[in-house]
């Protein structure tokens, strides 16, 4: 039965849209050729850090990260960035006794604002707190640790098909894909996420309805066992 989830966090929790033209102002790019290399790179199943290469062959992310908070123009993150449903659907699993995590692949700081915005969430931590990121499978047992649940009782939400959901499933994670951001539209029907993915939402309110009928299942049927290929949804 599932009694923790664990979000990740841009595209997930967070709308990019505001730092993906933040770094194509930076990089002098019109916001439109950003995006549109940006796409082509997730579209061949690279890395979108990749993309900056395109237009600065010797880009350094962290050492440009250091140079916008120098020049006052760090990532900002607000209220206005989290999608609509973040907090409806956390309260409602929490309102549910589902313990609430957020981790995913960002800096320290971003944990740091995010943490500002009081979310209702059990808690929350970044690749760079712990020292590993995805898809290493130590950062889903640094996820699996932070969780009461373990792995057993676990369900990791990301919208990326490798870091999020196969990975997580090769760590012995539940995971699920929200169908939003580049990365969430573009694969949200890949085989490899068929085949991994508990859940297959548009967003997290499905998320959240799907988790609580799956735990009512659970509880009516406690001989059934988990199958990501017979409980995925849409």
């Amino acid at each position: 039965m599932i009694t923790a989830v664990v979000f990740d966090i841009g595209e997930t929790l967070l709308d990019d849209t505001r730092e993906w033209a933040a770094w194509a102002d930076w990089l002098g790019v019109p916001r439109h050729t950003f995006s549109a290399v940006v796409g082509a790179v997730v579209a061949s199943g690279r890395d979108n850090r990749e993309s900056f290469a395109y237009f600065r062959d010797d880009f350094d992310l962290e050492r440009e990260r250091a140079a916008r908070i120098a020049a006052g123009a760090g990532q900002v993150i607000e209220e206005s960035d989290l999608y609509a449903d973040v907090r409806p659907a956390l309260s409602v699993l929490r309102r549910a006794r589902v313990w609430v995590g957020i981790a995913g692949n960002q800096t320290a700081a971003v944990g740091d604002r995010l943490r500002t915005l009081d979310l209702p969430a059990d808690a929350i931590a970044t690749s760079a707190d712990w020292g590993v990121g995805k898809p290493d499978p130590g950062f889903f047992d640094r996820v699996a640790s932070m969780s009461p649940a373990g792995r057993s009782g676990l369900l990791y939400v990301g919208d990326h098909r490798d870091h999020d959901l196969v990975a997580g499933h090769r760590a012995g994670v539940r995971t699920a894909l929200v169908r939003r951001g580049p990365w969430g539209h573009l694969w949200h029907d890949d085989p490899a996420v068929r085949a991994t993915a508990a859940f297959v939402v548009d967003g997290l309110a499905d998320l959240a309805d799907a988790v609580l009928a799956t735990r009512a299942n659970a509880q009516a049927h406690p001989d059934v066992s988990y199958s990501p290929a017979s409980t995925g949804t849409e």
